[in-house]
């Protein structure tokens, strides 16, 4: 069977079962699958958070989170990834991103998952608003999410 890879970006939550199970679906050459749901936290540091807005521009987005996605397959003896990540406004408790990846063997599936998910920390193109009670601001980028990313870089 071939590779599958779902790249959805949506408002709508999303049912990590679901997934998961729809990745490995009918298939016994999987041995492994890793997940990862990012959720929204309701601190930032010691500041209550009321919720995050995450922007986006649909196609780009979605081409370039592609693109990541084949260099995980062509990195990785994957047999399937599933990447959800969502948009608009999101409370805290709620998912925000899935990252699921399929493969014959644990190693395969835990990195192709780590480095999808630092590459969506930093470089997706998504813009977040951080909405607290000192009102709205955007989320600027973080060092050790790109000391994160930087792992993955070849030389």
């Amino acid at each position: 069977m071939g590779m599958a890879a779902t790249i959805r970006i949506q408002e709508a939550d999303f049912d990590i079962a679901r997934e998961i199970a729809a990745l490995g679906q009918g298939r016994t050459d999987v041995g492994a699958v890793v997940s990862f749901t990012g959720i929204c936290r309701g601190t930032e540091g010691s500041e209550p958070i009321a919720a995050l807005t995450l922007e986006h521009y649909p196609g780009m987005a979605e081409a370039e989170i592609k693109r990541h996605a084949d260099e995980a397959m062509a990195r990785w003896p994957l047999q399937g990834l599933t990447i959800i990540h969502r948009f608009g406004r999101i409370a805290p408790g709620e998912n925000i991103v899935l990252v699921v990846t399929a493969s014959s063997h644990r190693q395969a599936a835990f990195e192709a998952a780590e480095f999808l998910m630092d590459y969506l920390k930093t470089n997706a193109p998504f813009w977040k608003q951080e909405e607290s009670a000192r009102g709205n601001s955007w989320i600027e980028a973080r060092d050790h999410d790109d000391v994160a990313a930087a792992r993955w870089t070849k030389s």
